[in-house]
Formats: structure tokens, sequence, C-alpha cells
């Protein structure tokens, strides 16, 4: 089974278009939404949900306010100030380290689950579909991208998995990366486009992943769009597609749709172009 992730160095520039697209132009496969900070794949692709399990990230402190003598040790050794002057956890500043839990002379703290998010699954024609939600003010990410990922290993039926990343360069997305045979690289012809394409290329580079480009909306600057292409051709990255701006991908975000659903759509044709370039690569 080969695994294919789509990322993109920056959000907006419309990596879930061409996912939500590829995945549903793939046959016999597995997808996972690994943006878990605003999943949208969910939104798109027609999915049944058929599990949904709690994800426990780590630990959280929790003080026993009936056993709490007040005497000040957990506040003074808690070096995230999680402690207030009340003796309360605040949640948000908790990293789970378990030093007050053990310098607390009269056990009144406890460490807890924390509760993450939530992994769920569903199906979808020709395949598996996964996606996770972190609670708000939830750390982890990381952590959560790869119990997605895991939670499809089991489906080896597969041809390929679709990654859905997260933008950026961050442990998100190397959680997303990691291990995959390909990258589609989305990018914009803006300045932000092309350096943060740039820093996303360097990443697969140290994980030594081959990368692929996508330029969308190529045509709303086209000198801009040359610079990404010059860029790539210096470095061996090969531009796979450019797709000019369509009114049909707002009309599909509208109605949560794959653009790839609209005939008359330029950036569909584009975009079928770029995945029949990517299967041969691919060989699936």
């Amino acid at each position: 089974m080969k695994t294919l992730v789509v990322i993109s160095g920056k959000g907006g520039t419309g990596k879930t278009t061409i996912s939500s697209s590829f995945a549903y132009l793939a046959k016999n496969k597995n997808i996972a939404d690994c943006d878990v900070e605003a999943p949208n794949l969910n939104l798109i692709l027609n999915n049944k949900l058929i599990k949904k399990e709690q994800y426990i990230g780590g630990k959280i402190a929790n003080i026993n306010k009936v056993k709490c003598i007040k005497c000040g040790i957990c506040k003074d050794k808690c070096r995230f100030g999680a402690i207030n002057s009340n003796y309360e956890i605040e949640e948000a500043k908790c990293e789970g380290c378990g030093v007050c839990f053990n310098v607390c002379p009269n056990n009144a703290i406890e460490m807890m689950d924390d509760e993450t998010g939530n992994i769920l699954l569903s199906d979808i024609s020709g395949g598996k579909f996964a996606y996770g939600k972190l609670n708000i003010g939830a750390d982890g990410a990381g952590k959560v991208v790869t119990e997605i990922r895991e939670s499809l290993k089991k489906y080896h039926n597969a041809d390929l998995t679709i990654i859905d990343g997260s933008p950026g360069i961050g442990c998100v997305v190397m959680a997303s990366i990691t291990g995959c045979d390909a990258a589609v690289v989305v990018t914009e012809p803006t300045q932000s486009g092309l350096d943060d394409m740039k820093r996303v290329i360097s990443l697969l580079e140290f994980f030594d992943i081959k990368a692929y480009v996508i330029i969308n909306k190529y045509d709303i600057n086209i000198n801009k769009s040359e610079e990404i292409k010059k860029s790539c051709k210096e470095n061996e990255i090969e531009v796979i597609s450019e797709i000019p701006f369509d009114n049909y991908v707002n009309k599909a975000i509208k109605e949560n749709k794959p653009v790839i659903l609209f005939e008359e759509s330029l950036a569909a044709e584009e975009i079928k172009k770029a995945w029949n370039y990517v299967k041969e690569e691919l060989k699936i």
C-alpha cells in the first residue's frame, strides 16, 4: 500500500480542494484528515460514521480541596504557573508533568486522564476515512495525527492512503508526512506562498520524501507563478499542475462537494491531470 500526503506551507492555498478531489478519484483507498485543529474533509466526503473513540493525550493534575492544606509547595514547584492562588489547576497551563503530585505532602493531588479529543472512523465509497477533532485548547495534535493513521493500518486491502495534512511545518505536519511515499505540495502565486513552499519542501527533503508541486490559482499572478516554477526547477522539484482560478471551486465549497464533480470546471480538469500523473509515479 502506498501513502500520499497533500500539504501546504501555509493555509488557504486550496490543499483540501486537491485532497478531496484526489479522494474522490481514487478507487481502493483509505483517507485520513490529519488537519486535526481544523478538519473539514468530513464535510466534503460522503461518509458514514462507524466508530468514535475518545483520545487520551496524557495526564492533567487535579487538586482535592478536602485534602489540600494550602502549604504552597505545589504552587512554588510548578514551573508552568498552572496552580492559582485558590489552589486550583488552570487546565490550559498544566503540562501533566506530575511534579505537584510528587511533592504534595498530603496526597491531595491526583493525575487524571487528559481528554484531548476524539478519533472518528467512517465508511466511504471505496474505503475508510479517519479524522480527529481536538478539544478546544487541547495539546498533542501530533500524537492525535499518529493515532488517526494507526486507526487505518488494519485496512491493508487498500491500494493507497491519502493524507490531508496540516498547513505549515510544525509537529502536526511531521506526524502527517512520516513514512509517506510522496507528497503533493499545494502553493499559490504570492510571496508568502513561495516562501512557505520552500520551507515545506526543505522539511520533505529532510525526511527523504519525494515532492511534487501544484500551483493553485496560478493565473492571478503569472510573474509569481514563474518564480515558483523557477525555484522548483533549481531544486529539481516537478510542478505537476498549474490550476487556474475557477469560480466552480467556490461553488463546490458552498455545496460541500469535491470540485471534481463539476464537469465544466477548468480546475477539475487540471486536478485530474495531476492525479493521473501521481498515479503513474506511484504505480497504483
